[in-house]
């Protein structure tokens, strides 16, 4: 091997360790951020001397009038009940007025587009335009939601625990909101993978009676609100309303990949597989914010025990369960009926032989990351095992200027 050759590797591993370095180290990191040692509970200010603060503190981005829902809850609240009164008017009105109207503005709130010839007993929905209306409403609803949750009880509760600095009491009130969403969706998910014939990871399913364009109404207001969530999710990112993170791109793309996965697996009628997606996503996330909270608080036994069995879920659910998937849409593929492998608006079927990449694809870039942000993980795990860093009252004046 040449000198020149060597050189290029070394230069490289130490490229690679300096990146490593600085992620884990990096207090505004979304996954290793948190793990850190924490602010002494109580202090506004940091304990260490000699660390300068930076020399400019996150301003929030100003939003426009229109705008104002995204941050402000109340406003969020009154645009939510405005399309309500008008469906009650017209509940109370259209009897006399117009008998046997349908209620235009159930569409804002409630599931539209059922299939007629479905039965009471087991209805069903198809999807269609009034579908953008509802995921407009819950956009609004799920910023209503999250900033109601960080005022109301997230600040308050992470104070009792003794989180003084702003810093905190958002990221405190970033992970509460998390660990409800996930918990609420993975159990949601949960029971609505109980219902369907891909019962814990039967795949084939995901391609046999393809196209499943007729959908249970759980599962279709369940993938709604979800697309809705990651919506609300992206455009508070893309407003800068929170302290920029330095895995900026990262997030963005996870988003970005997430909202593709979502509404390109809706559009081709590939809820199925959907549902399993989001099962094998949220419910090890679920963990990762209990385990987030726990080192926030300064609860260092609870922080070493979840991120333990945070590791073993993330493991079995973010990579064995998606390398199933992924599996399943490379070896099974071929298991769509003959008659649906082409690509017809008209029959709802787009399984033309080009989509098993355009399927594939975006599950494997979602896996590319979830291999970087688990190489991470084990290496918190590793430290929060071994070295105890949680004990260490080093500050993270890194992460804010000085507060007053």
């Amino acid at each position: 091997m040449s000198k020149n050759t060597q050189s290029r590797k070394h230069k490289t591993r130490k490229s690679l360790e300096k990146l490593h370095q600085g992620i884990e180290d990096d207090p505004n990191h979304h996954l290793a951020g948190p793990f850190l040692p924490q602010t002494p509970l109580g202090s506004l200010t940091p304990t260490r001397s000699g660390s300068p603060a930076p020399p400019n503190g996150h301003v929030p981005r100003q939003v426009s009038f229109f705008l104002r829902w995204v941050v402000d809850p109340v406003a969020a609240f009154k645009l939510l009940l405005f399309p309500i009164v008008l469906w009650a008017n017209w509940e109370l009105v259209a009897p006399y007025a117009n008998p046997g109207s349908p209620n235009p503005f159930s569409q804002f709130f409630l599931l539209s587009h059922r299939v007629p010839e479905s039965s009471p007993e087991d209805p069903r929905y198809a999807k269609g335009w009034s579908d953008l209306v509802f995921i407009g409403y819950y956009i609004v609803f799920w910023s209503c939601i999250r900033q109601t949750l960080a005022m109301k009880i997230s600040h308050p509760l992470a104070k009792w625990f003794g989180l003084r600095r702003e810093s905190k009491l958002d990221r405190f009130a970033e992970q509460l909101n998390a660990l409800i969403y996930y918990s609420v969706f993975g159990y949601w998910g949960f029971r609505i993978m109980g219902q369907l014939p891909t019962w814990w990871y039967r795949t084939e399913y995901f391609w046999i009676n393809y196209p499943h364009w007729d959908m249970k109404p759980q599962l279709k207001a369940y993938y709604l609100t979800q697309l809705a969530h990651w919506c609300q999710e992206l455009l508070f990112l893309l407003l800068g309303l929170e302290k920029p993170r330095k895995d900026f791109q990262e997030l963005f793309a996870h988003h970005l990949v997430t909202l593709w996965l979502v509404g390109w697996s809706y559009f081709v009628n590939l809820t199925l597989i959907g549902n399993a997606v989001f099962m094998s996503m949220d419910i090890p996330d679920v963990f990762l914010a209990l385990s987030k909270l726990f080192n926030y608080i300064q609860w260092e036994n609870a922080t070493v025990y979840a991120v333990i069995f945070f590791c073993g879920v993330w493991t079995y659910f973010r990579h064995y369960l998606n390398i199933v998937i992924l599996a399943s849409v490379w070896t099974e593929y071929d298991l769509t009926p003959p008659a649906a492998r082409i690509w017809s608006l008209k029959d709802g079927a787009y399984l033309a032989d080009w989509m098993r990449y355009q399927v594939f694809l975006p599950l494997l870039l979602l896996q590319f990351l979830n291999i970087f942000w688990y190489y991470l993980i084990l290496r918190v795990a590793y430290r929060a095992v071994v070295h105890h860093t949680a004990d260490d009252d080093r500050s993270d004046d890194e992460e804010d200027p000085k507060e007053d």
